[in-house]
């Protein structure tokens, strides 16, 4: 699952090296920490267009049998552009992120026909505390999930979209909003598997069902999309390190499950007693002495 490193700067080589030795499937389940506790969302927070951060609006993000479902049966009226997100609470930087999602039922009245099977998870996300109350979009990255529209039109899932953000793609900064991935086509209400890999400021690998469809590198602050942000927060150009990741809402019912993270940075000395082998990037205030 190793890209390409050619194209990719010197100092990104030895970090690459690393990854591409140390993130293959490891059967050591301690690695991996539970996002979600099939119980509750109260490790998460909600932030939906037109209500305060905290106001799950209509009940959208619930669970439900073990599943953070998204659902739209409690809202008044059409969509009106009540897009929302279901933030944890706790920030990463580096990591590699496994989830499972299948979308579920039709769009809901007067959502836009572009959220039509459509859905996502954002990563380096702002903090949703620092978004106003009319801010319609997270200065983010997206994993964009979509699902086949027609049986002979492909429609790729595990794109990139950019809110707010910039990514180098092939060597330069890309303009598009989103940027396709090379995955399959997925029908139905069936459960894909996704994955990210994320090193900080440097790469990201989106992987759908097992196989690499997708790499960009240096993720950023810029681009547009994003309406009514505040200013302080939009620094176009600014790297983004770590940040939070965010379940999506559009007004296409959805289903997410099975959400855990593999940690990468932490403590990296091996006389302290929370040293793990799988860190790749060192934290050395996070080191535990006897």
């Amino acid at each position: 699952m190793c890209l390409n490193i050619k194209r990719i700067g010197g100092l990104l080589l030895a970090v690459l090296m690393v990854q591409c030795s140390s993130l293959k499937t490891n059967s050591n389940q301690e690695e991996w920490e539970q996002l979600f506790n099939d119980r509750d969302i109260r490790d998460w927070t909600t932030k939906i267009h037109h209500y305060e951060t905290g106001d799950n609006y209509g009940d959208t993000f619930r669970v439900e049998d073990g599943i953070i479902k998204v659902r739209y049966d409690k809202y008044e009226g059409e969509f009106n552009d009540r897009f929302g997100h279901l933030y944890h609470n706790k920030p990463y930087s580096y990591f590699h992120l496994s989830m499972e999602y299948r979308f579920v039922g039709e769009l809901h009245p007067g959502a836009p026909s572009f959220t039509k099977l459509n859905s996502g998870i954002m990563f380096h996300s702002q903090d949703p505390k620092t978004m106003p109350k009319e801010q319609n979009w997270p200065i983010s990255v997206e994993m964009q999930f979509l699902a086949g529209l027609q049986k002979d039109k492909a429609r790729p899932t595990g794109n990139m979209c950019s809110p707010g953000t910039d990514v180098v793609y092939e060597g330069k900064i890309d303009p598009r909003h989103c940027i396709n991935s090379n995955s399959e086509t997925y029908f139905g209400k069936q459960w894909v598997k996704a994955e990210l890999i994320v090193l900080g400021d440097s790469l990201v690998k989106h992987i759908i069902n097992g196989k690499e469809v997708l790499s960009y590198t240096k993720p950023q602050i810029g681009g547009g999309v994003v309406d009514r942000f505040d200013p302080e927060i939009k620094k176009d150009g600014k790297l983004l390190k770590e940040g939070f990741i965010a379940l999506q809402s559009e007004g296409q019912p959805i289903d997410f499950r099975k959400i855990k993270i593999k940690n990468l940075k932490g403590c990296m000395n091996p006389k302290a007693l929370n040293y793990a082998k799988h860190y790749i990037a060192s934290d050395p205030g996070s080191c535990i002495y006897k």
